[in-house]
């Protein structure tokens, strides 16, 4: 027996020990009365051909539920045969030039390969990938050349592309054969900072703000995004804030991505949310990075069980042409059959084999698929091909998919070959994912097969084609994209600005909030609500929330806006007889998500960046625990942030100390830090109320009037005290990030100190001012810090200016001028950790200690937390004169004294260990 027979026994052995039990259930079915079978199965032709598959499922569906009422236990298959869903006969026409759409396609394949060679044989290894694009090229060529909707004349009509990120080489090929990029570009690839400039890596709006739309390459994050896309498009439209009928969604994404959980997690919202404005393309060519994606199984079974499940039509694009013919000839079902039984870590080996290899180990296990095929020669066999590579196969998917309308998202599941067409470069193999470089004969290999007119001489050169202007195929691609509105992606150059309320339409707000009991949290809500209220910007707002609403006490916004859903409240809420009941409705303004932090984001993504995709500034007002933002979904705020998205993320419940109860996992002192990480987050830590609304207030200047694209990041705690009225002339300090709160002079004082203090640790600065006038005679200036970053990021690049223009008058910034002349010593403290203050440190005009919260959290008090870690009072009293006695201005005697007069245990845990 040879190796290959080998190969195939055990190939067959695995698939029936997987499917054993299944077997032997279907062993036990035997057909004990054919003939009442072939009445029942006559009927179901009779009804098919006469009344039509409607009638048919509804019988079937009665028949199904009759047999339940019976109690007889039926077995709910959400799989179909491993054939394409769309039989020849049904398949429409296709409507386009072939001969032409496939020139087109094999220049800009050539061009994708050819740019990632190029960029290879340059050094430096900036690398690239091949593999994606060579399977899935048809996949895009059929819906560019015939389904994209371009933007259109107004410039927002068109359909959002969430592009597979590894997918990109063939989408900049296509943007350089229709005119739009040039030739140094595609030189430049993944070398952006070359002179002329470049192309990003992978789609990336924030480098390339006129051609990417969204960022796609961090697996898992563009399905996602799509779905909820599709779901905010609806919620323009039922809010009729614009028509949004005819735009579809599409994601085009990997079968291995389907493993990130983010891909598969929001599928259920929607079929929920009746979608059919959506579209997922799983381009499933067997294969992750390092290898099969299921090489025991069968990806496509398993995605179309998980997305029948779920409510989605199913298409599936398995086979070419050429197996119909094949299938229709065999009349005992063994072809079908086979196609179940082989496993995709077997179909992967075949790509990357003889025809007579196919022959023998697909073919071989039943003599009369031998026979079906014995007019058939090796090479036709090994160039048979898979449905995602067979332009009519696709196009009659996609058709399908923009024409059902019946309330369902639609998922297409393409199977292809990972490296289509680069031969023994990458093939099918296992390494195709990561092939970069293609030898001589290999690139001669592919212009030949794909028909480049570039001679053998030039070939290793891998040089960039285009077409002449004059040509057949360039008129052809320029008349498709213009019938269909224009170039995808794009992205509008000028985007929108709206007129926003001043200080002054917010004076009303701050007048009701001073000099009450309240938390910052319900300070942002009450802002939150009056800009929903606002004449200007108010149907504008897009209120999200991770089912959190009444922890923030939003629960009264439920009557007043309504939570958003799309089929309408249908049914009485259990608190109806309440005033502020849980009022869904079609026009409703809150997005209440759910128990989804992930999700939530992405709804923030997509009314973040409505300005962009439809010409209408929304404003999306982002609130949650703290602890479960920048932690949990930070991957979400950084496409966010690429994407240049804006409007408001609130961090609710936030720092370590302030929501004391609730332990560990849900005390955040570590959120501010994170945020450092994102260039466009301008992230705040107010104290006080009137601090809350002139923030809220910049930052509705800064992004909507006037355009700037970022995101004003808010942490707001729980914790209630008395919020007094707003100083004079503070509105820059807040802004830029702090100002002088009070200043207290002491009796007889010798020394003076400045206190920081930010969130609610502000009141613990101020008890500390009292405590060191009162106890120690030293007086204090107390600051208001509401953003160390902000004040960071603006005197870092002060000192860049300077270091970089050395004879030129320096640069002072606002932090550097607000402290000049200022007496230290400089103590610091905030519900989080030290890190956060310690960015100051460069620009401090003298001593700088930082208190804060490193360590885990602890379910306590509020005061013993603060003690805990150090924040307190008592410990800002004790830092300040420790201090002062390190610069010779205090005795360590009286230090030691003021520890034990204090009540201070010195030998308690250090909170950073315990």
């Amino acid at each position: 027996m040879t190796d290959s027979n080998n190969v195939a026994e055990v190939e067959v052995a695995q698939n029936e020990l997987a499917h054993s039990l299944g077997e032997l259930q279907k062993s036990a079915d035997i057909d004990i009365n054919t003939y009442e079978t072939q009445e029942w199965l006559s009927s179901l032709e009779y009804v098919l051909e006469s009344q039509g598959p409607e009638r048919v499922k509804f019988l079937i569906d009665q028949l199904r539920d009759r047999a339940a009422e019976h109690g007889v236990p039926l077995t709910a298959d959400t799989s179909t045969p491993y054939v394409n869903t769309i039989p020849p006969q049904k398949q429409p026409a296709y409507p386009g030039n072939r001969e032409l759409e496939r020139r087109i396609k094999s220049i800009i394949r050539w061009n994708a390969m050819a740019m990632v060679v190029r960029a290879n044989k340059r050094g430096g290894g900036v690398g690239g990938h091949i593999s994606t694009f060579a399977s899935s090229a048809t996949l895009y060529e059929v819906a560019f050349n015939h389904f994209f909707k371009g933007r259109g004349a107004d410039g927002y009509s068109g359909d959002s592309v969430y592009f597979q990120g590894h997918a990109s080489p063939g989408m900049y090929s296509r943007a350089f054969v229709e005119g739009r990029l040039d030739e140094e570009k595609l030189e430049n690839f993944r070398r952006e900072l070359s002179e002329g400039g470049g192309l990003s890596s992978y789609p990336h709006p924030w480098l390339m703000p006129e051609f990417w739309e969204y960022p796609t390459v961090s697996m898992g994050l563009g399905p996602i995004m799509a779905i909820y896309q599709a779901r905010f498009n609806e919620y323009l439209n039922d809010r009729g804030l614009k028509n949004t009928k005819g735009q579809k969604v599409w994601a085009f994404l990997g079968d291995g991505e389907c493993d990130e959980p983010e891909t598969l997690g929001a599928i259920g919202l929607a079929s929920r949310e009746k979608l059919d404005n959506l579209i997922f393309v799983i381009n499933c060519n067997l294969q992750r990075l390092d290898g099969p994606v299921r090489g025991n199984g069968k990806i496509i079974q398993e995605l179309e069980s998980i997305f029948h499940g779920a409510g989605w039509n199913v298409i599936k694009v398995i086979w070419g042409s050429e197996w119909d013919e094949l299938l229709a000839r065999d009349k005992t079902g063994l072809l079908a059959k086979r196609m179940n039984e082989v496993v995709d870590g077997q179909y992967q080996k075949y790509t990357s084999m003889p025809g007579s290899y196919i022959r023998e180990h697909f073919f071989g296990k039943y003599p009369e698929l031998l026979e079906l095929v014995k007019h058939l020669s090796d090479e036709k066999l090994e160039r048979i091909r898979r449905g995602g590579h067979d332009p009519e196969k696709v196009y009659a998917a996609y058709k399908q998919a923009v024409e059902l309308n019946n309330g369902k998202p639609t998922v297409i599941l393409a199977k292809t070959v990972k490296g289509y067409g680069l031969g023994e470069a990458g093939e099918g193999r296992n390494v195709a994912h990561n092939q970069k470089k293609m030898n001589e004969a290999e690139l001669l290999e592919f212009r030949t097969r794909f028909g480049i007119p570039i001679s053998d001489e030039e070939v290793g050169n891998a040089p960039f084609y285009k077409p002449p202007a004059s040509s057949a195929e360039m008129k052809y691609l320029q008349e498709r994209r213009k019938a269909l509105g224009g170039p995808v992606p794009s992205r509008p150059a000028n985007p929108p600005t709206m007129e926003v309320p001043s200080m002054e339409d917010f004076g009303k707000l701050i007048g009701k909030l001073e000099n009450k009991s309240i938390s910052t949290t319900f300070a942002v809500v009450q802002t939150l609500i009056a800009m929903c209220r606002d004449k200007k910007i108010g149907k504008n707002v897009v209120p999200i929330v991770p089912d959190e609403s009444r922890t923030f006490g939003m629960e009264g916004m439920f009557r007043q806006f309504g939570i958003y859903a799309h089929a309408g409240q249908l049914y009485e809420p259990a608190d109806s007889d309440q005033i502020a009941f849980y009022k869904e409705a079609q026009d409703g303004q809150i997005l209440e998500e759910g128990i989804t932090e992930c999700g939530s984001m992405s709804s923030f993504n997509a009314a973040g960046t409505a300005y962009s995709c439809h010409g209408v500034n929304m404003i999306p007002f982002y609130i949650y625990y703290s602890m479960f933002g920048f932690q949990r979904v930070g991957d979400s705020i950084w496409a966010a942030a690429d994407m240049r998205a804006k409007g408001f993320l609130v961090g609710g419940t936030a720092g370590r100390t302030t929501l004391n109860g609730e332990g560990l996992q849900h005390q955040d002192g570590h959120s501010l830090l994170n945020a450092i990480a994102y260039p466009t987050v301008r992230a705040y830590d107010p104290a006080f109320a009137y601090e809350v609304v002139v923030i809220v207030q910049e930052g509705l200047q800064r992004m909507y009037a006037d355009g700037e694209q970022c995101i004003y990041y808010i942490t707001a705690e729980n914790e209630e005290y008395m919020h007094p009225e707003m100083p004079e002339g503070c509105e820059e300090g807040i802004v830029k990030g702090m100002y002088k709160f009070k200043s207290v002079d002491a009796d007889g004082a010798k020394q003076r100190v400045q206190l920081f203090g930010s969130g609610a640790i502000l009141n613990c600065a101020l008890k500390a001012q009292e405590i060191l006038a009162e106890k120690y005679s030293i007086s204090s200036d107390v600051w208001s810090v509401t953003s160390y970053t902000q004040l960071r990021r603006e005197a870092g690049a002060c000192e860049r200016w300077n270091r970089l223009h050395p004879t030129e008058t320096p640069r002072k910034s606002y932090l550097e001028k607000t402290l000049e002349g200022v007496e230290g010593p400089f103590i610091s403290a905030s519900d989080y950790v030290r890190a956060l203050g310690e960015q100051l440190t460069p620009w401090i005009p003298g001593d700088y200690y930082v208190l804060g919260t490193d360590g885990m959290g602890r379910s306590e008090t509020r005061e013993a937390l603060r003690r805990h870690f150090e924040v307190d009072a008592e410990s800002i009293v004790i830092a300040t004169l420790y201090r002062l006695a390190k610069a010779g201005e205090y005795e360590m005697a009286d230090v030691a004294a003021a520890i034990k007069d204090l009540d201070y245990d010195a030998d308690k845990i250090d909170p950073y260990f315990a």
